[in-house]
């Protein structure tokens, strides 16, 4: 089944739908800003702040970041319709559309741009290379409910970007640091990422929040019925969304706040070929979908799981193969520091509901 597509909204609608958003969603850019400054401003001027955050760790990620995680991704699953996701698994031109964007062009194109822009640099190629193989299955969720996208499309997306993650992560690893390279006579490298480590990953931050979600709306719905948990219960759970969202930002940038900002013309140089790929995949992602006919909600969600990473495994997998102060984790922890505004201002600039988020809609 095709998505509509969406029509842009009466005169004065916006402006009405604006006057009902909590100050919350209203000023999400200034709050998004302000925890990545806060963020920066901890890791670089409090002792030893890196060590504490990083004192307990689940799955080799800060718990403090595992949970803003889980805190970030449930309201989204718990508010995801799961009597529709047949309407989207018999859809083959997405699920294939997503499987060659995300397992063929994806990799291909950080393969190539971590090459072009950072010859001379083989430990920030080596990290983005691994962020471009790690597909996104966590924040994307939030962007492409930002944008007014697909819920129950996301939801089946990101669950298969998680199957093909656990199956052929490592592998693509092992070829585009190891075999491509030495085909094309360029330096090799490898990586230490088990596929118990991988699916282990996938089975806390995505399987976690989205068995919540779906017990959540099966109990929520019997007991009370739907009219209850969409304007009751959704309502109240769905500013946690952000709440997790924001204090992610915060722990993600204070943990390597000091390395941010010590190194600034790296940072640049990492930069330019993420906006490059975010650029190219979400484009082209887009285009793809409006070129079948997918409709507003199916092609907004097809290019922004295209364009995600899923920073929190690539910076795992660097810092167990090459140590947590390596140019490899620090190129990881760049992506998030482009792609959390990139995404925030594409996700709002893209979306024709202008509903906002967290409190306004279910």
């Amino acid at each position: 089944m095709t998505a509509p597509v969406t029509t842009s909204a009466p005169p004065g609608a916006t402006d009405v739908v604006v006057g009902k958003l909590s100050t919350l969603d209203r000023f999400l850019p200034v709050w998004i800003g302000v925890a990545m400054l806060v963020g920066l401003l901890l890791g670089r001027v409090v002792p030893r702040m890196e060590s504490a955050l990083q004192a307990v760790q689940v799955d080799g990620i800060s718990l403090p970041i595992a949970i803003g995680l889980l805190v970030m991704m449930y309201p989204v699953l718990a508010k995801v319709r799961y009597d529709r996701l047949d309407s989207v698994t018999g859809d083959r031109r997405l699920l294939v559309s997503s499987l060659l964007l995300n397992w063929v062009l994806g990799p291909a194109l950080m393969f190539a741009l971590a090459w072009i822009f950072l010859p001379d640099l083989p430990a920030y190629r080596t990290g983005l290379i691994i962020v471009g193989l790690a597909r996104c299955i966590a924040m994307v969720i939030i962007w492409n409910d930002l944008a007014c996208g697909d819920r129950e499309a996301a939801a089946v997306l990101v669950a298969l970007n998680s199957l093909f993650q656990v199956v052929a992560f490592a592998g693509l690893g092992w070829f585009y640091l190891g075999v491509l390279p030495g085909w094309l006579g360029l330096d090799q490298t490898g990586i230490n990422a088990s596929t118990w480590d991988i699916a282990r990953s996938v089975l806390i931050f995505l399987g976690i929040p989205l068995l919540a979600g779906f017990l959540s709306r099966r109990v929520g719905e019997k007991k009370m019925g739907r009219t209850w948990y969409e304007e009751r219960f959704i309502p109240r759970v769905g500013p946690f969304a952000l709440y997790g969202l924001l204090f992610t930002i915060v722990v993600l940038f204070a943990l390597q706040g000091h390395a941010i900002t010590s190194n600034p013309l790296d940072v640049v140089r990492i930069a330019l070929p993420l906006l490059v790929y975010f650029a190219v995949m979400w484009g082209g992602g887009y285009a793809l979908g409006a070129g079948l006919g997918l409709g507003y909600q199916r092609t907004t969600t097809l290019a922004f799981t295209a364009a995600g990473n899923n920073f929190e495994l690539a910076i795992a997998v660097a810092i167990a193969t090459f140590g947590v102060t390596s140019g490899q984790a620090l190129a990881g922890v760049v992506g998030p520091l482009i792609e959390v505004p990139v995404w925030w201002g594409w996700s709002t600039s893209a979306s024709p509901c202008a509903s906002g988020f967290a409190t306004t809609s279910a």
